[in-house]
């Protein structure tokens, strides 16, 4: 009995949160954690290079600019900024990564 009274509080908790919660909540975490996993991808570090996938960190780039211009119009102006920044430095970094790896191929 005690079993289901815990996964009725669960519900009951998840439903709470859900109701707080805002989609651009949703989307500016997500657009936060496809960041991190790009530059992850990019394998550019000594603890990343092991990790590089450089289709991932080209997914993770075309995301952002897909999402960030969505978030416009609700989320302030600086943090619009930020994750164009972002952007700009993910493309920055996947150039590099990319003509370092033509360079250990050629």
């Amino acid at each position: 009995m005690s079993e289901h009274v815990n996964e009725e509080e669960l519900a009951q908790q998840l439903a709470e949160e859900l109701r707080r919660l805002r989609v651009e909540d949703v989307l500016i975490q997500t657009l936060i954690t496809i960041s991190s996993i790009g530059y992850r991808r990019l394998g550019l570090t000594e603890d990343t290079k092991d990790d590089r996938d450089l289709q991932q960190a080209k997914l993770a780039i075309d995301t952002m600019t897909s999402l960030t211009p969505v978030l416009e119009s609700v989320v302030p102006d600086d943090l619009i900024r930020d994750f164009n920044q972002s952007v700009a430095s993910l493309q920055l970094a996947y150039a590099q990564a990319a003509g370092e790896g033509a360079d250990g191929e050629g």
